[in-house]
């Protein structure tokens, strides 16, 4: 029998006719199809029938081989320069993951294309029981996308850093006081669940001659797989050389806020998960109380919901807002200025209903030193009698829906000093408005 090990899973590989006789790989592979999990490009389905029928038959083609029959390019395609092989390959590989992990989940096998292979094989699917004992009785659980995992190692280890000095602070009576505040009423006292989503910026690779990684690259306007894929198809001239690496990267001041955060969301006795922005869905949205952790600039799929019943509008960028009653202009110059120098930043505060069960709490920033002291607001109990008063209105239905901005003043991305320079109630009835044509 001839078996390896895939390291990413820890299961072995099995030749694809120990698993699945023709008519069943062939079934499969038209059930992957109809899915519709390969999305729009009928390159991945052609790719993927190929395979399959060189593993019927116990061919391993080539990269050149795959490129003329599987994708119709030309007999003088040079596949040392152009890299759309081996991209194909990686997308339709996690493509097969998200196959399985929305469909099938009782097969006892699934395929799989080996790393640094073109090929199909099989594999046998981990029970249950395999995989670890049920986190449904933790008080605290965070579920991390594999994706994910660099990011969330080094946001965690920061995190259990701080933690370790904070403890001697009292922080647990802290985080009670700040739990039992009205501010936070809307997400600690009910069934529903909470979900923190960490704001994050998708970044990708991009292959040298060779088809190694050379660099990593950061687009303002690609913030996920699904968008890098678009523009590998619409501007392939200008994308060919790109590859998703499934990697994302956050601000530093997010592990401080988080460290302060979490602990006030523990106090309301709920499983916590968490997830990155670039990952978070329109059902997470209906489904969860969302506590969002990172920059302005970060927001994404929370941006119109933030600004659409807002007295603040983006200006120029998102290190500027702008009051729009009084045309107060609120920018942030903390990215500009040298070691030592002092600067001025804005943290943003912001919570509002996005359905009859389900809240939304933004603790956000322009800038570290912005994100920062508004966590630090956030979880302590003076600061929120402050945001009261400032907002003068004490209903549970005020409470549940307002903003507040706080001017930061600090160095080195460090907050020193700070004040509540504006705080207003919002108009909810706008989140869900259908936008008037111009």
């Amino acid at each position: 029998m001839q078996t390896q090990t895939d390291s990413s899973i820890n299961q072995p590989l099995l030749d694809i006719n120990e698993a699945f006789s023709s008519k069943e790989l062939l079934a499969l592979c038209d059930r992957i199809i109809a899915s519709g999990i390969l999305g729009r490009s009928k390159h991945y389905a052609a790719l993927l029938e190929y395979l399959v029928q060189c593993s019927l038959s116990g061919k391993s083609p080539k990269e050149i081989e795959l490129a003329v029959d599987a994708l119709n390019r030309g007999d003088d395609f040079d596949v040392s320069s152009d890299s759309r092989v081996r991209v194909y390959i990686y997308q339709l590989r996690k493509k097969l993951d998200s196959f399985y992990q929305s469909y099938e989940h009782h097969t006892p096998f699934r395929i799989v294309i080996p790393k640094g292979q073109y090929t199909i094989m099989a594999q046998h699917r981990a029970s249950n029981t395999d995989i670890g004992t049920s986190h449904k009785d933790r008080k605290f659980n965070l579920s991390l996308n594999n994706g994910l995992l660099v990011s969330v190692i080094i946001l965690l280890a920061i995190n259990l850093m701080y933690m370790a000095i904070i403890t001697r602070d009292n922080r647990g009576e802290i985080s009670q006081a700040a739990a039992e505040h009205p501010v936070w009423n809307s997400v600690l006292q009910d069934d529903s669940p909470i979900l923190i989503v960490m704001g994050d910026y998708y970044i990708f690779g991009e292959l040298n001659a060779n088809g190694n990684v050379a660099r990593m690259v950061r687009e303002f306007n690609v913030n996920s797989s699904s968008d890098l894929e678009e523009m590998q198809f619409t501007d392939f001239g200008r994308a060919e050389n790109y590859l998703d690496l499934d990697l994302s990267y956050m601000p530093e001041g997010s592990a401080f806020a988080l460290a302060r955060i979490v602990p006030i969301l523990q106090e309301g006795g709920k499983n916590i998960n968490i997830t990155m922005m670039s990952d978070l869905t329109t059902a997470d949205i209906r489904e969860n109380h969302i506590v969002y952790i990172g920059y302005i600039s970060g927001l994404e799929k929370l941006t119109d919901m933030t600004f659409s019943g807002s007295g603040l509008q983006v200006g120029r960028s998102y290190d500027e807002l702008v009051n729009a009653e009084t045309k107060e202009y609120y920018t942030s110059d903390a990215g500009l200025p040298e070691e030592g120098q002092p600067f001025k930043d804005y943290g943003m505060f912001s919570t509002f209903p996005v359905s009859t069960d389900t809240q939304v709490v933004l603790i956000s920033g322009m800038r570290d030193a912005g994100l920062m002291h508004t966590a630090q607001a956030l979880s302590d109990s003076k600061a929120l009698d402050d945001l009261i008063v400032a907002i003068d209105n004490d209903t549970d239905e005020a409470l549940a829906s307002f903003e507040a901005l706080f001017e930061v003043l600090g160095i080195d991305r460090m907050n020193f000093d700070a004040n509540l320079v504006y705080a207003e109630l919002l108009d909810t009835n706008q989140i869900w408005a259908i936008p008037e044509p111009n």
